[in-house]
């Protein structure tokens, strides 16, 4: 029996007494015509009356070929009538009738001999409209083709909910021949899919009548058991033409690519969540244990249910280490996380511990190669290149570690050290994507952790600075032309609190510095060689102006209440722009060719020292030509004159774009610079210069 054949057999309703009617003879509206043997019509339905437009007593007693029948079809009529009453086989087929209106109609007829109980012969024929019965017959194929040849999955479910026929594309797609699915519930044929929300679903058409579409189901079947496969599901109510329900319609596409496309997305969009997290959380203070332990709450529980942050020691010294194939690592561990498992904490070196680390440990060998080291599924032999010792390694395979990450913290290419990681209550083992976010995560921190590791030994040379010179700087540097000028207040030649710095950066930026330190001597002067010192070393992690300030703020704040006002500015020649940030510092000046000399409008701040208030960088434009003019105020300031009227000279002496910076600088101090001023003066002038190309002589 075919899979048609069993679906008409197995999922018919069991016989108990009489059964609805169908709709489908309505649809076609057959005519019943009986004739005697003479060819009179001696029955008329009601539908004969619809077909052909005679009434009962019109058509009653007439000879059907006469009434029915255009003149040049009646001998054929006839001898047709004649052949069917003599030799009993039926005709079938499409004959043109006349209809009471007058119009030609092709009519499908079923023809038949019939024999009453005295012997007597009719004819019977039943008839309906023969663009009806086409229509129908298409829609037949129509469906049968569709159902057939459908890439999607097609199956009938009787009102029981069991398969009363299935499609090709369903049988390849479950894995289960046509057969197999007939008379059996959805749960029966796929026990492995999740078909309770299914069943629901169905039960819900079957009653209520309101389709649904995209019901999701996932699972397993016999045509892939190794892999979750996903289907998107939709439900209809089947009903004839009189309303009685036969049962459910359901057809199924495979969504598994979208749905794996979905989960990927997902995970996707928690990486990014956590990048975005780690942005925020790691690197709030410059702290370096601070920052280390940042990094391990950021990846514990999100990425692994342990973390240990592990540095070089030369590198925390701030000295660069490389090792040898045979040669250990002296490692600190900074910082350790676990969640879930408090007892694996006992196995990792406790935090500030300095360690060995021996050239068979996957740790040293990620921090050699520079490369992540990856153990997708941990065995006891795995262990002891994981563990710092034998006892560890016991320890670890008691909690049941049983995928292991370590990745290399690299920042501006030196590897200070590795993120360690290891999983134990999740159950998957870390992929090549979470490699990925590994190092992507490694990889902010580290910039992070180099700066906190620069910041705290800048700091404590800050801290232990008693003096700094002045600087020698060049004529030009990167895209600027720059000229200097420091002056001892009145007639002394002791150093006080003014500075200016010129600190080259990479990629052809340069900060200018200008500052001063509240009060003179050596007191001054120590807190300025040591806020100088802080600044170079601040500006080489290329730090934003207004970031830089806070942290100078900082050091200010420790260095005997000391309070100081400093103007940080990075020229940038390729974007050929100026960032700057100002605390509490007195206007630098631009000169602009054919333009007037003008004093930037900067937010002012407060002096370093003050804390409590942030600050902000400007960026202004600075085109090859302009000029810079920064200074400390006791260029402009007198007791005998307003500050406006001091700045408005400077201004006025600024009118000479072209001037050699040199002579603008002799020019401004000579002119300026009172003799009765008991304030030092430190000047910093510079011209903005186009760039040569890489490789030019002249660059």
């Amino acid at each position: 029996m075919t899979a048609a054949g069993a679906a008409s057999a197995e999922g018919q309703e069991p016989f108990g007494g009489p059964v609805g009617p169908s709709g489908l003879l309505d649809v076609l509206g057959v005519a019943s015509v009986v004739l005697d043997a003479q060819g009179r019509i001696v029955l008329w339905s009601p539908q004969a009356e619809e077909l052909f437009g005679y009434s009962a007593q019109e058509a009653l007693g007439q000879l059907a070929g006469r009434l029915m029948v255009h003149e040049e079809h009646l001998d054929l009529v006839i001898k047709l009538f004649a052949d069917v009453l003599r030799t009993g086989q039926g005709w079938a087929g499409a004959f043109p009738i006349r209809h009471k209106d007058g119009s030609t109609r092709l009519v499908e007829f079923r023809n038949m001999r019939l024999l009453d109980d005295r012997g007597d012969v009719y004819a019977l024929g039943l008839a309906a409209d023969q663009t009806t019965v086409r229509r129908l017959e298409r829609d037949v194929a129509l469906s049968a083709r569709i159902v057939s040849q459908s890439p999607i999955g097609l199956a009938v479910l009787d009102t029981r909910l069991r398969y009363v026929s299935v499609n090709p594309a369903l049988e390849r797609m479950d894995g289960v021949p046509a057969e197999a699915h007939i008379g059996r519930t959805i749960a029966e044929v796929l026990p492995q899919v999740d078909t309770g929300t299914l069943q629901t679903a169905a039960l819900r058409v079957l009653e209520s009548g309101q389709p649904l579409v995209d019901v999701f189901a996932v699972g397993r079947t016999p045509a892939d058991p190794e892999e979750d496969h996903a289907w998107s599901v939709s439900l209809y109510r089947l009903e004839d033409a009189v309303g009685t329900v036969l049962g459910v319609a359901l057809s199924s596409v495979d969504i598994t690519e979208q749905y794996r496309a979905g989960i990927e997305a997902e995970a996707a969009r928690r990486r990014l969540a956590l990048i975005a997290d780690a942005s925020a959380r790691i690197g709030t203070t410059l702290d370096l244990d601070r920052t280390a332990r940042e990094l391990a709450d950021v990846a514990v529980p999100e990425l692994a249910d342990v973390a240990a942050v592990d540095l070089l020691e030369a590198v925390v010294g701030g000295r660069r280490s490389s090792l040898g194939p045979t040669e250990p690592a002296v490692i600190r561990a900074l910082a350790v996380r676990a969640d879930h498992a408090v007892d694996a904490l006992e196995a990792a070196d406790p935090p500030g511990q300095i360690a060995r680390y021996g050239p068979e440990r996957l740790v040293t060998q990620c921090v050699r190669t520079g490369r992540p080291v990856l153990v997708r599924h941990v065995k006891d032999e795995d262990l002891a290149g994981i563990a710092r010792s034998p006892e560890a390694a016991v320890l670890l395979g008691r909690v049941g570690v049983h995928s292991y990450l370590a990745v290399p913290l690299i920042a501006r290419g030196e590897v200070l050290g590795a993120l360690d990681l290891k999983r134990i209550r999740n159950p998957e083992p870390f992929s090549e994507d979470d490699v990925l976010l590994a190092r992507e995560l490694a990889a902010r921190a580290a910039v992070q952790i180099d700066n906190a590791r620069w910041y705290q030994n800048a700091r404590d040379t800050a801290l232990t600075l008693q003096r700094s010179l002045l600087p020698r700087h060049p004529s030009v540097t990167g895209g600027l032309e720059v000229a200097s000028r420091y002056q001892p207040a009145g007639a002394t030649i002791e150093v006080g609190g003014d500075w200016f710095d010129v600190i080259p950066l990479e990629g052809d930026k340069t900060a200018l510095v200008v500052g001063d330190v509240m009060g003179s001597g050596i007191s001054a002067a120590a807190t300025m060689g040591r806020l100088r010192t802080a600044t170079k070393a601040l500006a080489s992690l290329d730090l934003d102006p207004a970031r830089l300030l806070e942290h100078l703020d900082r050091i200010t704040d420790g260095l005997d209440q000391s309070i100081a006002t400093c103007l940080y500015a990075v020229h940038d020649p390729h974007l050929r722009q100026c960032r700057i940030a100002n605390a509490g510092h007195l206007p630098p000046a631009r000169v602009r060719p054919g333009r007037p000399p003008e004093l930037l409008d900067l937010p002012t701040g407060v002096p370093l020292g003050v804390g409590g208030v942030a600050f902000s960088t400007t960026t202004i434009d600075l085109e090859p030509g302009d000029q810079l003019v920064l200074y400390t105020d006791g260029l402009v300031e007198t007791r005998r004159h307003p500050l406006d009227q001091r700045l408005e000279s400077l201004l006025m002496l600024l009118g000479d774009p072209g001037r050699p910076l040199e002579d603008l600088c002799d020019m401004l101090l000579r002119t300026l610079h009172q003799p009765d001023n008991h304030d030092d003066v430190a000047l910093l002038v510079a011209r903005a210069q186009t760039l040569a190309p890489p490789g030019d002589p002249t660059d």
